[in-house]
């Protein structure tokens, strides 16, 4: 399986025993990760048997400038950012990530807030045979989980946690 991590996270996919399967023909990834794995399975020629999206981040439902202020307050206190966004990726539980932090850049902060989902794109992939799922929390405070639910589940299927955040732990 190749993976793809989050923003600012190595390691993170322990935590996704239940959604990971171990094939050679599965591509994953979470959060941020969710947009990598997606464009890389729908930019390269190899068998993709399964795509597994998880918590995928999903910010085109907000407007230009609260991607300028995320990056702005990312930008005048990287160390204040980093941890209040851990905070809530783990939001409700209380699990530190520290060992699982990785150095995150406001060019990769930026991409992921800039990312539009396309269902062109999605369309595509379920032709070429890709099995698509995507896993996330409705207690979620990275993402708005009811719009990212509403895009995803029109085309996909959708696996809603109740009282689960980001990284679907309780």
């Amino acid at each position: 399986m190749k993976y793809f991590n989050g923003f600012s996270l190595n390691g993170e996919e322990v935590f996704f025993k239940e959604q990971l399967i171990d094939s050679d023909y599965t591509i994953a990834g979470f959060s941020y990760g969710a947009q990598k794995a997606f464009e890389y399975a729908y930019n390269k020629n190899e068998r993709v048997d399964k795509l597994i999206l998880i918590s995928p981040a999903f910010f085109q439902n907000h407007k230009k400038s609260f991607i300028k202020t995320q990056l702005r307050y990312f930008k005048a206190d990287e160390i204040s950012y980093k941890k209040e966004f851990l905070n809530n990726i783990v939001y409700p539980s209380n699990i530190a990530l520290d060992k699982y932090l990785n150095e995150g850049i406001c060019e990769q902060l930026d991409d992921l807030l800039s990312y539009v989902w396309k269902e062109e794109k999605i369309k595509i992939l379920i032709e070429r045979g890709i099995s698509i799922e995507v896993f996330m929390g409705d207690a979620d405070k990275i993402v708005d989980s009811k719009k990212s639910f509403d895009f995803f589940s029109k085309l996909v299927p959708v696996y809603l946690f109740k009282e689960k955040g980001h990284l679907l732990t309780l």
